[in-house]
């Protein structure tokens, strides 16, 4: 009896113990999978940030090249335009405020080169011209996909990282909500109209 009541006991050991072995191994399983997910959305995050990045270069580029057609036209007026392209392009370590500041300084650029292609009527008609106009649409819209990629991924990592229980492995890892990129903030101006 003795002997059946140590068994007894031997048993309800072994499997508290495989219980446990269990829970332990569920919850490292857990915290792996955790820790790799978000790993994945930090590099879907750095990728989003290239794609806005090549967008911004091409950008530029594409605005060097209007200033060197308008050149031949506004001679005096091109210097202003220079003096914006002067800057350069923020490194790819740099934050998304200072990118959102580089871009919001190219579109006054690109404004300034529409003012003077309405004062030279000429310019307009240049087909280069036309061609980099078109060329600049379509970097536009690069462009703010690139912004919505990066910006739905920012969101999705920084809820992630915020709740509960995924929030106790991002402080293990040190991670930190990432800055959203914002619109300039012309664009975020009431438009008026007027008739």
């Amino acid at each position: 009896m003795a002997l059946l009541e140590l068994s007894m006991g031997g048993i309800i050991g072994i499997i508290i113990a495989v219980v446990i072995l269990i829970l332990l191994i569920s919850v490292l399983g857990w915290w792996i999978s955790t820790g790799n997910r978000l790993k994945r959305e930090t590099v879907k995050i750095e990728e989003a940030a290239s794609g806005i990045d090549v967008a911004l270069t091409k950008r530029f580029d594409l605005l060097t090249k209007s200033v060197a057609t308008v050149k031949g036209y506004a001679k005096h007026e091109a210097e202003t335009l220079e003096k914006v392209i002067a800057q350069r392009a923020p490194s790819k370590g740099a934050s998304m405020a200072e990118k959102g500041e580089f871009a919001a300084s190219v579109t006054k650029a690109f404004d300034s080169i529409n003012i003077v292609a309405e004062r030279y009527p000429e310019l307009k008609a240049n087909a280069n011209f036309s061609a980099l106009q078109n060329q600049i649409s379509e970097v536009e819209e690069q462009l703010q996909a690139s912004r919505r990629v990066y910006n739905s991924n920012v969101s999705v990592f920084n809820q992630e990282i915020l709740v509960f229980p995924t929030s106790v492995v991002a402080n293990h890892l040190r991670m930190v909500k990432r800055d959203f990129f914002e619109a300039e903030s012309k664009k975020r101006e009431d438009v008026k109209i007027e008739f």
